[in-house]
């Protein structure tokens, strides 16, 4: 299986190139600047290139891609980025799995009330919530190539310990047995190789929830 991490050098992007070697895969982590990728040497293979610059011919011969994307200035890049990743993965074999975000979970059964939509919602982080639901929309139109968008728990954060227990859930927003919905970079990662590698999932969306 060949697998590509684009924005590997990212908090979330190294984690989930950490959990690739861990496993003994060989991905090849796509990066602006190769020299936050000193840890990842010699093991994993860098290639020095801003996505947007990316073309079909560098992720042709992929049977995964791993988009790690973020950004929290420049919001309009988050839906620029899928449809430029769109445009060039157009009739590929490549199964892309999109790491997203929590607000556009769903908080009813009919799918109408999006956890984004509550006022309690941190106002904080409203608009990369957004931000990330736009790229969700996007994937919902996609008939060119697979993909799965994996939202994270509400709570987000590297400095959670890894548990290695996670829960994969579907559409609508969940908490755990502490009525909590958190997970920790190192366990999201953990379950989105997880996925990459036993994955049944295809053009949909699915969550995970740290136990």
């Amino acid at each position: 299986m060949k697998i590509a991490i684009l924005c590997a050098s990212g908090k979330v992007g190294k984690e989930i190139s950490k959990e690739a070697l861990k496993r003994n895969l060989e991905p090849v982590c796509f990066v602006r600047n190769s020299s936050k990728m000193n840890e990842f040497l010699p093991q994993a293979k860098i290639v020095q290139k801003d996505l947007f610059e990316l073309d079909s011919k560098d992720l042709i011969d992929f049977d995964i891609i791993i988009d790690a994307f973020g950004e929290w200035e420049n919001l309009s890049l988050h839906k620029k980025h899928i449809e430029w990743l769109s445009e060039i993965l157009q009739g590929s074999k490549v199964k892309l799995f999109v790491v997203g975000g929590a607000g556009s979970l769903y908080m009813n059964e009919n799918h109408t009330t999006r956890l984004m939509d509550m006022p309690d919602f941190p106002k904080e982080y409203l608009d990369i919530a957004k931000a990330n639901a736009e790229v969700l929309e996007f994937l919902r139109n996609e008939k060119g190539f697979k993909w799965v968008y994996v939202s994270p728990s509400a709570i987000f954060s590297p400095d959670l310990p890894k548990t290695n227990h996670y829960k994969i859930i579907g559409e609508k927003f969940e908490v755990n047995a502490n009525n909590e919905s958190k997970i920790s970079y190192s366990d999201y990662a953990n379950a989105m190789i997880d996925l990459v590698l036993n994955s049944h999932y295809e053009n949909t969306r699915i969550g995970i929830i740290g136990l």
